[in-house]
Protein backbone atom coordinates (compact mmCIF):
# COMPACT_ATOMS: atom_id res chain seq x y z
CA UNK A 1 0.00 0.00 0.00
CA UNK A 2 1.05 3.80 -0.54
CA UNK A 3 0.36 5.37 2.76
CA UNK A 4 0.04 8.90 3.65
CA UNK A 5 0.70 9.89 7.89
CA UNK A 6 -0.29 13.30 8.40
CA UNK A 7 0.96 13.44 12.12
CA UNK A 8 3.05 16.38 13.56
CA UNK A 9 3.97 14.48 16.24
CA UNK A 10 7.63 13.33 13.88
CA UNK A 11 8.45 10.25 16.67
CA UNK A 12 5.11 9.33 16.78
CA UNK A 13 5.08 9.14 12.70
CA UNK A 14 8.45 7.73 12.19
CA UNK A 15 7.15 5.17 14.37
CA UNK A 16 4.39 4.44 12.65
CA UNK A 17 6.11 5.02 9.65
CA UNK A 18 9.03 2.77 10.03
CA UNK A 19 6.84 -0.40 11.33
CA UNK A 20 4.61 0.12 7.67
CA UNK A 21 7.70 0.18 5.80
CA UNK A 22 9.05 -2.95 7.53
CA UNK A 23 5.74 -4.60 6.49
CA UNK A 24 6.16 -3.46 2.63
CA UNK A 25 3.92 -0.46 2.79
CA UNK A 26 5.27 3.05 0.91
CA UNK A 27 5.22 5.58 3.19
CA UNK A 28 4.87 9.83 2.83
CA UNK A 29 4.62 12.09 5.84
CA UNK A 30 3.13 15.19 6.52
CA UNK A 31 3.50 16.85 9.95
CA UNK A 32 0.59 19.63 9.38
CA UNK A 33 -2.40 19.95 7.94
CA UNK A 34 -1.97 22.40 5.15
CA UNK A 35 0.48 19.96 3.35
CA UNK A 36 -1.05 16.85 4.54
CA UNK A 37 -4.51 17.67 2.13
CA UNK A 38 -2.05 19.25 -0.50
CA UNK A 39 -0.04 15.87 -0.16
CA UNK A 40 -3.68 13.86 -0.18
CA UNK A 41 -4.89 16.02 -3.52
CA UNK A 42 -2.13 15.77 -5.41
CA UNK A 43 -1.50 12.00 -5.08
CA UNK A 44 -3.06 8.89 -5.18
CA UNK A 45 -2.78 7.01 -1.70
CA UNK A 46 -4.39 3.85 -0.57
CA UNK A 47 -5.00 4.99 2.74
CA UNK A 48 -4.21 8.22 5.13
CA UNK A 49 -3.05 8.30 8.71
CA UNK A 50 -4.76 11.45 10.11
CA UNK A 51 -4.09 13.08 13.44
CA UNK A 52 -6.78 15.16 14.78
CA UNK A 53 -4.68 17.69 16.38
CA UNK A 54 -2.64 19.52 13.80
CA UNK A 55 -0.66 22.90 13.41
CA UNK A 56 -2.07 25.06 10.62
CA UNK A 57 -5.40 22.87 9.90
CA UNK A 58 -6.83 20.89 12.32
CA UNK A 59 -7.49 16.94 10.99
CA UNK A 60 -11.19 17.54 11.22
CA UNK A 61 -10.86 20.42 8.48
CA UNK A 62 -8.33 18.72 6.72
CA UNK A 63 -10.73 15.60 6.29
CA UNK A 64 -13.93 17.79 5.26
CA UNK A 65 -12.18 19.79 2.24
CA UNK A 66 -10.34 16.40 1.08
CA UNK A 67 -13.89 15.06 0.66
CA UNK A 68 -15.78 17.78 -0.04
CA UNK A 69 -13.75 20.14 -2.06
CA UNK A 70 -11.08 17.93 -3.30
CA UNK A 71 -13.71 14.58 -3.75
CA UNK A 72 -11.22 12.50 -2.95
CA UNK A 73 -12.49 9.21 -1.44
CA UNK A 74 -9.24 7.79 -0.29
CA UNK A 75 -9.83 5.73 3.25
CA UNK A 76 -9.10 7.88 5.87
CA UNK A 77 -8.07 6.37 9.52
CA UNK A 78 -8.01 9.41 11.98
CA UNK A 79 -5.92 9.20 15.23
CA UNK A 80 -6.59 11.21 18.40
CA UNK A 81 -5.65 11.60 22.29
CA UNK A 82 -9.23 12.60 23.07
CA UNK A 83 -11.63 9.87 23.55
CA UNK A 84 -14.89 11.10 24.10
CA UNK A 85 -17.71 9.93 21.93
CA UNK A 86 -18.38 13.76 20.42
CA UNK A 87 -15.02 13.67 19.09
CA UNK A 88 -15.41 10.63 17.79
CA UNK A 89 -18.77 11.44 15.85
CA UNK A 90 -16.82 14.53 14.84
CA UNK A 91 -14.52 12.43 12.82
CA UNK A 92 -17.36 10.60 11.21
CA UNK A 93 -19.26 13.37 10.17
CA UNK A 94 -15.95 15.11 8.64
CA UNK A 95 -15.48 11.93 6.65
CA UNK A 96 -13.12 9.67 8.67
CA UNK A 97 -13.50 5.60 7.58
CA UNK A 98 -12.34 4.72 10.85
CA UNK A 99 -11.15 6.15 14.61
CA UNK A 100 -8.20 5.31 16.55
CA UNK A 101 -7.59 6.13 20.07
CA UNK A 102 -3.85 7.18 21.85
CA UNK A 103 -1.51 5.38 22.43
CA UNK A 104 -2.29 2.77 20.35
CA UNK A 105 -0.88 -1.01 18.84
CA UNK A 106 1.27 -0.83 15.65
CA UNK A 107 -0.21 -3.26 14.65
CA UNK A 108 -3.83 -2.31 15.42
CA UNK A 109 -2.75 0.30 13.16
CA UNK A 110 -1.51 -1.65 10.56
CA UNK A 111 -4.46 -3.76 10.52
CA UNK A 112 -7.26 -1.74 10.03
CA UNK A 113 -5.24 0.06 7.19
CA UNK A 114 -5.22 -3.23 5.40
CA UNK A 115 -8.99 -3.34 6.19
CA UNK A 116 -9.66 -0.17 4.82
CA UNK A 117 -7.47 -1.46 2.11
CA UNK A 118 -9.14 -4.43 0.97
CA UNK A 119 -12.59 -2.28 1.02
CA UNK A 120 -11.37 0.41 -1.26
CA UNK A 121 -12.13 3.54 -2.37
CA UNK A 122 -15.67 4.66 -1.26
CA UNK A 123 -17.38 4.09 -4.92
CA UNK A 124 -19.42 7.60 -4.47
CA UNK A 125 -20.59 9.47 -8.10
CA UNK A 126 -18.60 12.78 -8.66
CA UNK A 127 -21.99 14.46 -9.45
CA UNK A 128 -22.60 18.44 -8.87
CA UNK A 129 -26.74 19.59 -8.36
CA UNK A 130 -28.11 22.64 -8.55
CA UNK A 131 -31.86 22.72 -8.11
CA UNK A 132 -32.66 20.69 -10.99
CA UNK A 133 -29.57 20.66 -12.92
CA UNK A 134 -27.10 17.95 -12.42
CA UNK A 135 -23.73 16.87 -13.19
CA UNK A 136 -22.27 13.72 -13.46
CA UNK A 137 -17.99 14.71 -13.19
CA UNK A 138 -17.42 11.06 -13.55
CA UNK A 139 -19.64 10.98 -17.05
CA UNK A 140 -19.52 13.68 -18.09
CA UNK A 141 -23.13 13.54 -18.54
CA UNK A 142 -25.46 16.71 -17.91
CA UNK A 143 -29.35 16.66 -16.94
CA UNK A 144 -31.90 19.68 -16.51
CA UNK A 145 -35.25 18.46 -15.20
CA UNK A 146 -34.42 15.21 -16.29
CA UNK A 147 -33.18 16.51 -20.01
CA UNK A 148 -29.85 15.60 -21.55
CA UNK A 149 -27.89 18.32 -22.39
CA UNK A 150 -24.75 18.10 -24.37
CA UNK A 151 -22.20 20.75 -24.00
CA UNK A 152 -18.29 21.15 -25.91
CA UNK A 153 -15.54 20.47 -23.67
CA UNK A 154 -15.22 24.12 -22.87
CA UNK A 155 -18.85 24.73 -21.82
CA UNK A 156 -18.36 21.39 -19.56
CA UNK A 157 -15.69 23.20 -17.79
CA UNK A 158 -17.39 26.73 -17.43
CA UNK A 159 -20.36 24.55 -15.81
CA UNK A 160 -17.98 22.81 -13.62
CA UNK A 161 -16.50 26.00 -12.35
CA UNK A 162 -19.62 27.82 -11.59
CA UNK A 163 -22.15 25.15 -10.21
CA UNK A 164 -18.88 24.09 -8.11
CA UNK A 165 -18.81 27.75 -6.58
CA UNK A 166 -23.12 27.88 -6.63
CA UNK A 167 -24.21 30.42 -5.73
CA UNK A 168 -21.45 32.42 -5.28
CA UNK A 169 -20.45 34.85 -8.12
CA UNK A 170 -16.92 33.36 -10.04
CA UNK A 171 -14.98 36.20 -11.57
CA UNK A 172 -14.62 36.29 -15.02
CA UNK A 173 -10.03 35.86 -14.19
CA UNK A 174 -11.43 32.54 -12.18
CA UNK A 175 -13.33 31.36 -15.00
CA UNK A 176 -10.96 32.21 -18.02
CA UNK A 177 -7.83 30.42 -15.78
CA UNK A 178 -10.27 27.73 -15.23
CA UNK A 179 -10.52 27.29 -18.88
CA UNK A 180 -6.97 28.43 -20.47
CA UNK A 181 -4.47 28.55 -17.61
CA UNK A 182 -2.36 31.34 -18.11
CA UNK A 183 -2.74 31.32 -21.76
CA UNK A 184 -6.10 33.81 -22.09
CA UNK A 185 -7.90 34.31 -25.19
CA UNK A 186 -9.27 37.40 -26.86
CA UNK A 187 -11.68 39.26 -24.63
CA UNK A 188 -14.68 38.23 -26.30
CA UNK A 189 -14.08 34.51 -25.79
CA UNK A 190 -15.82 34.09 -22.03
CA UNK A 191 -18.58 36.27 -23.10
CA UNK A 192 -18.85 33.61 -26.24
CA UNK A 193 -18.95 30.62 -24.21
CA UNK A 194 -21.61 32.06 -22.03
CA UNK A 195 -23.89 32.91 -24.38
CA UNK A 196 -23.31 29.21 -25.75
CA UNK A 197 -24.01 27.73 -22.37
CA UNK A 198 -26.93 29.82 -20.89
CA UNK A 199 -28.36 28.84 -25.15
CA UNK A 200 -28.28 24.74 -23.67
CA UNK A 201 -28.62 25.62 -20.13
CA UNK A 202 -31.66 28.16 -19.65
CA UNK A 203 -33.12 28.88 -22.59
CA UNK A 204 -35.46 25.67 -23.37
CA UNK A 205 -35.91 25.56 -19.86
CA UNK A 206 -37.69 29.38 -19.27
CA UNK A 207 -36.34 29.99 -15.83
CA UNK A 208 -32.44 31.25 -16.07
CA UNK A 209 -29.76 29.77 -13.83
CA UNK A 210 -26.78 32.04 -15.16
CA UNK A 211 -26.66 35.42 -13.93
CA UNK A 212 -24.13 38.13 -15.41
CA UNK A 213 -22.77 40.35 -12.44
CA UNK A 214 -21.41 43.10 -14.80
CA UNK A 215 -18.05 44.33 -13.93
CA UNK A 216 -17.01 41.17 -12.23
CA UNK A 217 -18.48 37.72 -13.70
CA UNK A 218 -20.94 34.92 -13.57
CA UNK A 219 -22.75 33.00 -10.94
CA UNK A 220 -25.11 29.97 -11.13
CA UNK A 221 -28.16 29.92 -8.71
CA UNK A 222 -30.69 27.22 -8.65
CA UNK A 223 -34.17 28.79 -10.22
CA UNK A 224 -35.89 29.08 -7.12
CA UNK A 225 -32.88 31.63 -5.50
CA UNK A 226 -32.76 33.22 -8.62
CA UNK A 227 -33.51 37.33 -7.86
CA UNK A 228 -34.73 39.27 -11.11
CA UNK A 229 -32.16 41.46 -12.69
CA UNK A 230 -32.29 45.32 -12.37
Amino acid sequence: MHILIIEDNRDIAANLGDFLSDLGHEVDYAYDGVTGLHLAVVNEFDAIVLDLALPGMDGLEVCRKLRADARKETPVLMLTARDQLEEKLAGFDSGADDYLVKPFELKEVAARLEVLARRGKRIKPRELEVGDLSFNLETLTVTRAGKRIDLNPIGLKLLEKLMSASPAVVTRRELEQHVWGEELPDSDSLRVHIHSLRVAIDKPFGVPMINTRHGIGYSLVAPDEVQPQA
